[in-house]
């Protein structure tokens, strides 16, 4: 805002000002008048030195502030005849790097009856009131105490100064700005003199029913600033004729205000205006029907960021009228200004700046664009624009910033656009380009510092392409450079366009086909980011580098090996997806300004250095999917832990060391498939901001604690599958009202189902803020966790990010919980997924589950449910994957709605009791019931028989068994024959055998070989 207002209007204001002052500046004294022998005003020397001891001075500013004669100290200017103080300047010129002064202001300034001037600006006074004492100087022409930090309430004694031209009383942007105020603008009655009036940041929230009447009174004001100070009406000028006396206003600021009217008529009526600014206004449509010829001198116009609507066209129309030789700065961005953009924008010859970006445009740019030839500033970004550039682009010689970027343009991007010679700014991101950009678009744009093309990766169409010779060196010198998702060449890093561009603050590369090393020439530039993710690139990294302060550098998802680099002045270091081996740096806590470490899917290897735990400003960190071992370190130094942590997918042993809780900060915490066991530990119930806790696929055992209800009330998602939990569900689970993901599946739980499970609110609404805020639309943007979980959902593992807060999930699968689904679970309305399966749960499916409308996952199988498919699931039109297989329903399967589509008869199998489509058996008859209930009661029968048959034998063998062996235990003679009887045996059939043997041997030895063998071939 503050640059838009260095403009026309406000240099005729500053203009004027300085004739007001030329008067006094012309009997001030300096060094070179000649008067240097005189001395000032003794009592006005003391009265300074006595407003100088009030004050607090820690950057020295008043130590100029000695000797004789007060003339010569800093910020002091006296009259050059009579030498009295005329003008005391004590604004903090340093500001915003130094705080300035501040202290007390003492009464002794009243001794300076001649002063003028009065500047106080950007220092710092902590709040304290302004003195009332500053109205009783009956010179002051000019009082500036804007910015500095002034509390408390504007006294009206400030209404005295009759002869105040100026008056600067804006809060600024601090605490202090939201105190400082008053209840009451009439005292602005006395100044009829005054031409700026600057109260911006001030709460006249109080005064907001009058406030423009008392500023009505002042018909020479020429500026007028209530940026911020909280009005809300119009209401004392609601009339769209009223009288207004301001027929010398050129400049109105209301902006950020909270009006939430349509814009009053009296604006329209001051013929003198030249800037009118209601950004963030709250201003609404309709634009009341007004003549708009008044208006022509307007130069600047802002309506930004309120809502205006589609009639906002009519504006325009209008505005290009009468206001098309006037106007050179029009704002309507973030207003819902929608339809196609009208000819008339090529009307207004005088044109600089046009910004109607974040509206809902669409259509093509209309050709009479090209007429605004001395256009320079042109934002057309967030609509829905398509079609093509009009080719007459080529026209705007002055265009210095183009923003085309996030619309639906789809065409090929016009050659002419490389005749805009004075083009700094050129952004063409998120469109559909067609073809290829190519070195005649680049022709003439010597003076281009900004280029982005960073293109939507989910394009379906042949991928747009980026194409320069190797060897083409390009005439600018670029800043910054945003290529992705678009094709250039494998080997562009190498080329002559990069190459040659030694001022590159910014270099992304983002998903553009490149197959290459890093150059060498590319570490020596001075980078506050760098992106070359998801290409091929391949190679080792320098160990040692470093980038500008805070840079960021993002090299994830290629194919770099080597061993992790340490480099300097790094605050997001994002290296995941890539071949990098061995151990982390041991020394890796000596890059101390990281505050993202993203390591994560590489091949690491060891333990986890000592050395992290001095990274002082981590903020995140994601070692997950390496093969990291050993245990977590336990000395992490408390007052920096990371807000996120993801250790998942490696092979930690051991618990949870106390530090990761022992401070409120941490809101993400995996740790899931690792080997980590043992009891949660006690220290987890100090992770009260927790959003997000997995600790899946470990070996975490004992009850899961009841304090997880009642200490981490922010918990959003809980994830304690494939562990060795026991006990029952906690009750007090359901106090965790904000939470949408329950997954306790694959543990040894027991118990019923809680009933108060209904009570989770967040399954009964759809958070669609949520998905905002994980908005993937945007692959441009660097977050410092993206949050993501590994889910089963629809019978197979997925992973979810970006979505992940608006998915909804219970799952309580492969535990022993019994007793009855509770009822009280139909309330969960936008549930998506519950699994229930592989429990002995009992009873009947819950008759309402039908208003479980956002269902699309339910799994009630291998479980001991009866009775009927409840009717109202039919009404559950969002169901896709259903089994409720290995039950003991009956009755028939619905056949309506989502039921048709169910033909895979496997999810009903083993329901003996169930009927109907898909399975193969119809529906009973009376004879078919009675045939089988005659069946029933043979089968019955024989069942009694075959259970005392095996009764019989089961009772048989132990005691045939012990009536012979217990016998030959207990009876030594019986014993001894039975032994006897048995080797007797067993001596006639060895000589039976060796008989038989010798009678066929001979037999063999007269027959011969031969012949044995014919004989057997014969057998045979």
């Amino acid at each position: 805002m503050a640059s838009r207002k260095t403009t026309a209007p406000l240099l005729l204001v500053l203009l004027s000002l300085l004739l007001e002052f030329l008067i006094v500046e012309a009997v001030i004294i300096h060094p070179h008048d000649g008067y240097l022998d005189k001395a000032c005003i003794e009592g006005e020397r003391k009265a300074l030195l006595e407003f100088k001891q009030g004050l607090k001075d820690p950057s020295g500013w008043l130590s100029s502030w000695v000797g004789a004669d007060c003339c010569q100290w800093r910020g002091v200017d006296c009259n050059n005849q009579t030498r009295n103080v005329v003008k005391v300047d004590l604004r903090n010129r340093d500001y915003p790097y130094s705080k300035g002064l501040g202290g007390e202001i003492s009464d002794s300034l009243l001794h300076l009856k001649y002063l003028s001037y009065l500047d106080l600006s950007s220092n710092d006074f902590q709040g304290i009131q302004i003195p009332n004492f500053l109205g009783s100087f009956e010179r002051l022409r000019y009082l500036n105490l804007s910015n500095a930090k002034f509390g408390g309430t504007i006294p009206p004694h400030l209404g005295n100064l009759s002869q105040l031209r100026y008056l600067d009383l804006n809060g600024g942007y601090s605490y202090y700005s939201l105190t400082i105020g008053t209840y009451s603008l009439n005292w602005l009655s006395g100044l009829p003199l005054l031409k700026y009036l600057d109260m911006g940041n001030a709460n006249l929230s109080k005064a907001t029913t009058n406030w423009m009447q008392p500023v009505n009174m002042l018909p020479s004001l020429l500026e007028l600033h209530f940026l911020g100070c909280q009005l809300s009406d119009f209401s004392h000028y609601s009339d769209p004729n009223p009288f207004v006396n301001l027929t010398s206003l050129q400049v109105i600021d209301l902006s950020y205000n909270n009006f939430n009217t349509t814009l009053p008529g009296w604006l329209f009526n001051i013929t003198t205006l030249r800037g009118l600014y209601l950004h963030n206004a709250r201003i609404k449509g309709p634009i009341p029907y007004v003549n708009l010829q008044s208006l022509r001198t307007l130069i600047t116009l802002d309506l930004s960021r309120n809502d205006i609507g589609s009639e906002g066209i009519e504006l325009v129309n209008g505005l290009s009228i009468c206001c098309n030789n006037s106007l050179e700065e029009l704002y309507l961005g973030f207003n819902g200004l929608s339809g196609e953009l009208p000819d008339s924008f090529g009307n207004f010859n005088n044109l600089r700046s046009l910004d109607l970006s974040y509206n809902s445009f669409d259509g093509p740019l209309p050709n009479s664009i090209q007429h605004l030839t001395n256009l320079e500033s042109l934002d057309l970004s967030k609509n829905t624009i398509s079609g093509s550039i009009p080719t007459g682009i080529g026209n705007l010689l002055r265009m210095k910033r183009l923003d085309l970027s996030f619309n639906l343009m789809n065409r090929t991007i016009p050659n002419s656009i490389g005749q805009l010679g004075e083009l700094t700014e050129l952004n063409l991101d998120w469109n559909s380009w067609e073809g290829v950009i190519s070195e005649i678009h680049f022709s003439n744009l010597s003076k281009l510092e900004y280029f982005s093309l960073h293109l939507s990766p989910k394009t379906k169409k042949q991928p747009f392409r980026f194409h320069v010779r190797p060897e083409w060196i390009p005439p600018f010198n670029l800043k910054y450079i945003d290529i992705s998702n678009c094709y250039v060449s494998p080997k562009f890093l190498s080329s002559n366009y990069l190459k040659t561009q030694k001022r590159l603050e910014c270099i992304v590369l983002k998903n553009v086909g490149m197959l290459d090393t890093i150059p060498e020439w590319l570490w020596k530039l001075d980078l506050f980011r760098l992106d070359l993710s998801r290409n091929q690139l391949y190679g080792k990294l320098p160990n040692t580098i470093s980038f500008s302060s805070n840079a960021l550098v993002d090299l994830s998802f290629n194919r770099l090996t080597g061993r992790l680099p340490l480099w300097f002045n790094v605050t997001g270091l994002f290296l995941g997806n890539n071949l990098f081996s061995g151990p982390i740096p041991l020394n890796i806590g000596d890059s101390s300004s990281l505050e993202v470490l993203h390591v994560s899917s590489n091949l690491l290897n060891g333990s986890i250095p000592s050395s992290m735990s001095k990274l002082e400003g981590l903020m995140a960190l994601d070692l997950s999917n390496n093969h990291l071992s050993g245990k977590i370190p336990k000395n992490w130094n408390d007052l920096h832990i990371p807000y996120a942590i993801d250790l998942s997918k490696n092979k930690f042993t051991g618990g949870i060391p106390s530090w990761m809780c022992s401070m409120y900060t941490v809101s993400w915490l995996k740790l899931s498939d690792n080997k980590l066991s043992g009891e949660l530990s006690p220290s987890l119930q100090n992770c009260t901001w927790l959003y997000s806790l997995d600790l899946g696929n470990n070996r975490f055992s004992g009850e899961i604690p009841k304090w997880m209800g009642e200490r981490m009330l922010s918990l959003r998602q809980l994830r304690l599958r494939g562990n060795m939990f026991t006990g029952d569900i906690p009750e007090r689970l359901c106090g965790l009202s904000n939470l949408h993901i329950l997954d306790l599946a694959l543990n040894n739980l027991s118990g019923t189902i809680p009933k108060c499970l209904g009570n989770l609110i967040d399954f009964t609404f759809m958070n669609l803020l949520a998905i905002g805020f994980y908005n993937d639309d945007d692959d441009n943007a660097h977050t410092a966790f993206s949050d993501h979980m590994e889910l089963v959902m629809k019978g197979q593992d997925m992973e979810f990010g970006s979505i992940l807060p608006i998915v909804n999930l219970i799952d309580f699968s492969g535990n022993n919980l019994w007793g009855e689904i509770p009822k009280g679970i139909t309330n969960l309305s936008t549930l998506g997924t519950l699994n229930l399966s592989h429990n002995q749960l009992t009873g009947k499916i819950p008759q309402k589950i039908g208003a479980m409308q956002g269902l699309e996952t339910l799994d009630l199988s291998c479980n001991r449910l009866s009775g009927l498919i409840p009717p109202s699931m039919s009404s559950i039109t969002s169901l896709s994957h259903l089994n409720l297989s290995h039950n003991l329903l009956s009755g028939p399967i619905p056949l309506t709605n989502q039921f048709s589509t169910f033909n895979d008869p496997s999810i009903y199998e083993a329901n003996l009791g169930l009927y109907g489509i898909p399975l193969s058996a119809n529906c009973s008859t009376p004879n078919d019931q009675k045939h089988k209930d005659d069946q029933d009661g043979e089968e019955y029968e024989d069942g009694r028989y075959m259970t005392w048959l095996f009764i019989s034998m089961g009772l048989g063998f132990p005691v045939g068994f012990w009536a012979v062996c217990g016998n030959l235990a207990l009876n030594k003679s019986w014993r001894h024959a039975y032994f006897r009887f048995i080797d007797e045996t067993m001596d006639r059939l060895h000589v039976f055998i060796m008989v038989n043997m010798v009678r066929l041997k001979r037999k063999v030895e007269r027959v011969g070989f031969h012949g044995w063998k014919e004989h057997g071939s014969a057998l045979r």
